[in-house]
């Protein structure tokens, strides 16, 4: 890893030093949801047809049956095995249902081929119901299919594919036709629901919704991860205010000191408010390297001998000098950068000091590896 990179890095570390302070307010939107008002995933199978000739082979059996089913609903009667279908695809829909999406409204959905097709660009999705995990239908979706990705040239060593060309969206390509279930705001009491369980957020909630509504208390904190509000009396006719009103309300939310890292990529973030013990940290590399080189060896002219390679084993040891950094009570999140950026450590060196400090009881964080 180069110095450009160490740079990015620690750049990073400062930054996310910088956003991530504990003073700073939030609003309630951003901690809780309403419990009930939820997301509703929908699924499909249908057809894509209108490709060129990038869709299912004659392998794919259930591509040649659900064509000609759809041919029939439509009053034309062909068998199955007396058509190929290489301009059409069969796919399976994902969809999203938004809570409170009133009938007539669209949402996106993803097509993705389920047989041997090729390519779905430039395909046209044939009319298809969206059922929920209860196999009612939600919505229909039809429209034409936006791949990312392509396949140009004439197959084998000739084509090139670029991103993935057998998935693709559809912008807007299903109409809802019946409304979620949704949970009703016009009750007396709603739940509040953490994004992230944790007593003393739940329990700022309480207070902060408690402060601003004070007769009567409306709020309690049942656990960690559900709030209890109390609709006022004066807000019975006038729920989605209440809630507008909650939203707005800003407070500390508590954050526990988190470490994540990503070895694969190098990535290592982490809050200012990650508290360090006095440590000491001694860091070197030790460096092994073998070298083997083939060498002929020529026997002396009239000998009768015959010509042999010998191998040449070189091995050479390389020790860098032990690096050492001190950090005192109260240490910081700059100062441990500046720190790690002053003995020249890369990406993976700075992964195994902060692991060893956590085995070491000097970090008093979480450590996630992603």
């Amino acid at each position: 890893m180069n110095s450009c990179t160490i740079r990015s890095l620690l750049f990073a570390f400062l930054l996310a030093a910088g956003a991530l302070r504990a003073d700073e307010s939030v609003r309630l939107k951003e901690l809780v949801s309403v419990e009930g008002v939820r997301d509703n995933q929908l699924v499909g199978y249908g057809l894509v047809v209108g490709l060129n000739g990038t869709g299912d082979k004659r392998q794919t059996v259930f591509s040649t049956q659900s064509l000609s089913n759809l041919l029939e609903r439509m009053g034309v009667s062909v068998p199955a095995t007396s058509f190929q279908v290489r301009n059409t695809a069969a796919v399976l829909l994902t969809a999203t249902l938004p809570p409170y999406a009133q009938p007539g409204t669209r949402i996106d959905v993803t097509a993705a081929a389920i047989g041997d097709a090729a390519n779905l660009q430039g395909g046209l999705l044939i009319l298809t119901p969206l059922q929920g995990p209860d196999g009612q239908v939600f919505a229909v979706a039809q429209g034409p299919v936006v791949t990312g990705g392509f396949v140009a040239g004439r197959g084998g060593g000739n084509s090139q594919t670029v991103n993935h060309p057998t998935v693709g969206r559809i912008l807007s390509g299903a109409l809802i036709e019946k409304a979620p279930p949704s949970v009703s705001v016009d009750e007396a009491k709603i739940h509040l629901q953490l994004r992230k369980e944790d007593f003393t957020t739940a329990a700022r909630i309480a207070e902060a919704i408690n402060k601003k509504y004070s007769k009567p208390p409306a709020a309690k904190a049942d656990n960690a991860g559900r709030v209890t509000v109390e609709i006022p009396a004066d807000y019975k006719d006038r729920t989605v205010e209440f809630m507008a009103q909650l939203e707005a309300i800003t407070l500390q939310a508590d954050h526990t000191s988190k470490i994540v890292i990503n070895e694969r990529t190098g990535t290592i973030v982490m809050g200012r408010n990650v508290p360090l013990q006095p440590v000491s940290i001694m860091h070197g590399a030790l460096t092994v390297e073998i070298e083997t080189q083939a060498q002929a060896s020529q026997p002396a002219p009239l000998s009768g001998g015959q010509t042999v390679v010998v191998p040449q084993i070189k091995t050479t040891v390389k020790e860098e000098k032990t690096k050492a950094i001190t950090l005192k009570q109260g240490a910081t999140v700059e100062e441990l950068v500046k720190a790690l950026q002053a003995i020249g450590s890369t990406a993976r060196d700075i992964i195994a000091i902060l692991q060893s400090l956590k085995a070491a009881g000097s970090l008093e964080a979480e450590i996630e590896v992603i």
